[in-house]
């Protein structure tokens, strides 16, 4: 429960129809196996205690005393178990049979909700046995104790408030007006449906769609228990079908045709600062009642998974899906852009490094979509005092094969007059002789781009920028940043993408560039001729910082809470100590460069993540970093110790 994570289940128990005391054994028996396992509200399917298909047999009263009984025998058994049951059985209420969900913890039943929308069309017949459930502010009696009755309740953690949740039953998800969407509004941060979704060809990929959707459309977390094996099969067959999706995302999801336990780590934490981030959310809890309830928190021994490059997809269809929309979002960005000021030039400053080779990929598809000749597109190659052979030939190569103008301008002597200019000691390789030729490559885009009537476009992408690895106005500035919201880690692999769709020249070149170190080449080469300032030697592994930035923008995290999963994505490749030395630095680049954020080129948005300071993210320039790194310097300490 610490950070927000909470294990939660969906759980398909084997029952026998009308069998209440074989079914309510085996509920048990799960109850005990989700408790052993961490989970703290496990949620079993619709009408479970009796089975979904009695029909008729809900109208006998020996079946629904047996229910009620079964309710009350789960609730005593499981009086020293600290998890909450949600189990589904007919309830008899002012004379009406009602679908509902008994919620059941420490020995107390916290209160029952009944169905609100009954289908009575196709196979469905629910209406010819129960009532629609009802909005009511009155408690029933069971056992001698007082149990709130009614579809307007949900439930809150005293202890975590982020941590609530409300539960509808399985039509209530398929209609337009969902109870969900109130339960969500009164601040349930979780959804629990109890279900018995009989399985047809088709419904299985409709029913993930949907619950995908519901939990994006409610920013909840939505946890799908369906009825199993054990249902009768006179006319349906069931698959327990159990599916837990966090905003719009599938965490979990069971086989069809099999019990047991479906387990998802949720973060309550995440959804609320989803929600807090989306200003048109409302938050409402007219004639709505919370109960509320206290958990021990304790930490939740995480079995979820927290990809390492959080930016690019894990499988293979889905990351050339995603590359291939990447580069045409750029390249209609620049063609936009190109075609508004009626511009048939760029200038761009191409290293041989992976930043200007994506942007000369996207550039070139902007001239080919505006059907202009590739020749517009200036690729200009200023060798200095850093530059190595391998990047300089690749370089050439590459506007070569793209069929690009190239022109080589040797800065070495203009930045040598500089140092002179302002009494700088060429031997003293500090940040002076660095920014100096940043700066003289950035003049010398600018005014070629003066001489041609065209714009220079920018090459630095997002993990720059967060760290403020750029050199003010010098490849900090340009007319156009097409990579301005794409990660170091994402520019890879859209480079890579680029490669496998080339030609077996193009393919080479563009290899041999993603296997070059990453560098600003601004200090001389090694004896050997190889490249001496490497980037990630100096400010850390990029995929740890775009780890961090992902989590600390996307989602809200604290440090804590990032040092903690990022520990756990990287436990084979970085141990805590190292992971801390980066996450400090991030912070500390990540406050004291955003004055460089603040005054940054156009450029085109293309994920959630970006760093614009017209649109995505704002914050003062001289904010102070130090209660973000106050929290990690605790952390640091018990590591120490």
């Amino acid at each position: 429960m610490k950070d927000g994570f909470i294990k939660i289940a969906c759980a398909v128990p084997q029952l026998k129809v009308a069998d209440c005391n074989y079914n309510t054994e085996n509920i048990l028996d799960l109850i005990t196996e989700a408790y052993s396992k961490g989970v703290k509200v496990v949620c079993f399917p619709e009408l479970c205690i009796t089975g979904y298909t009695c029909s008729d047999l809900f109208l006998q009263s020996v079946l629904l005393e047996s229910a009620k009984n079964s309710i009350q025998k789960i609730a005593e058994n499981t009086s020293e178990l600290e998890i909450i049951s949600i189990v589904g059985f007919p309830f008899v209420y002012s004379g009406k049979i009602y679908n509902c969900a008994a919620i059941i913890f420490k020995g107390e039943i916290l209160g029952i909700v009944p169905k609100s929308n009954i289908p009575n069309y196709s196979e469905f017949y629910e209406a010819r046995h129960f009532s629609k459930g009802i909005i009511s502010d009155n408690f029933i009696c069971i056992d001698g104790k007082k149990v709130r009755f009614g579809i307007n309740q949900y439930f809150s953690c005293k202890e975590i408030p982020e941590f609530s949740f409300g539960v509808e039953i399985c039509e209530d998800l398929w209609v337009s007006d969902t109870p969900s969407v109130k339960l969500a509004q009164c601040g349930a941060s979780i959804i629990f449906n109890l279900s018995a979704s009989d399985e047809i060809i088709g419904k299985a990929d409709y029913r993930r769609t949907i619950i995908k959707a519901k939990s994006g459309s409610t920013i909840s977390v939505y946890a799908y228990a369906d009825a199993g094996i054990g249902e009768s099969t006179t006319d349906m067959v069931f698959a327990g079908h159990c599916i837990i999706a966090e905003n719009g995302s599938v965490l979990s999801e069971s086989d069809l045709f099999r019990s047991g336990l479906t387990i998802a780590d949720v973060d309550v934490n995440k959804i609320n600062s989803e929600r807090r981030k989306c200003t048109t959310w409302n938050y409402s809890n007219d004639d709505f009642y919370c109960t509320e309830f206290s958990l021990k928190v304790e930490e939740t021994k995480l079995c979820r998974d927290f990809p390492q490059l959080p930016f690019v997809p894990s499988f293979k269809t889905d990351l050339d899906r995603r590359c291939k929309e990447i580069l045409t979002i750029q390249a209609v960005g620049l063609m936009s852009r190109l075609r508004h000021i009626g511009c048939k030039n760029v200038v761009l400053g191409l290293s041989g490094g992976l930043d200007s080779t994506l942007a000369l990929i996207v550039a070139v598809r902007a001239f080919d979509m505006l059907n202009l000749n590739r020749s517009g597109i200036h690729t200009i190659t200023m060798p200095c005092f850093g530059t190595t052979d391998r990047t300089y030939n690749n370089a050439c190569e590459l506007a070569k094969a793209y069929g690009t103008s190239l022109e080589e301008i040797n800065i070495k002597q203009s930045v040598s007059l500089h140092f002179s200019d302002i009494n700088h000691n060429a031997e003293i390789h500090d940040i002076t002789y660095e920014n100096s030729q940043a700066r003289e490559r950035t003049q010398v885009l600018m005014d070629k781009a003066n001489q041609l009537c065209g714009i220079v476009i920018g090459t630095g992408d997002l993990s720059e920028l967060a760290l403020g690895w750029a050199t003010y106005n010098g490849d900090h500035m340009s007319m156009y940043a097409v990579n301005a919201s794409i990660p170091k880690t994402l520019v890879r692999w859209l480079v890579n993408f680029e490669a496998e769709v080339s030609s077996k020249e193009l393919k080479s070149v563009l290899l041999d560039v993603l296997d070059t170190p990453v560098s600003p080449e601004l200090l001389p080469p090694e004896t050997d001729g190889t490249i001496a300032q490497k980037t990630e030697d100096l400010v850390g592994p990029y995929e740890l910082h775009d780890f961090f930035l992902f989590y600390m923008l996307r989602y809200g995290f604290s440090p804590a809470k990032i040092f903690r999963i990022a520990c756990l994505s990287f436990k084979e490749k970085y141990s805590e100590k190292i992971i801390m030395k980066w996450e400090k630095k991030f912070y500390w680049r990540f406050f004291s460069q955003q004055f460089k954020r603040s005054c940054l080129p156009d450029g085109p948005k293309v994920g959630t993540v970006t760093l614009s300071p017209r649109g995505d993210f704002r914050m003062p320039s001289d904010a102070s970093a130090a209660i973000w790194l106050e929290q990690l310097e605790k952390i640091e300490k018990s590591i120490i110790s």
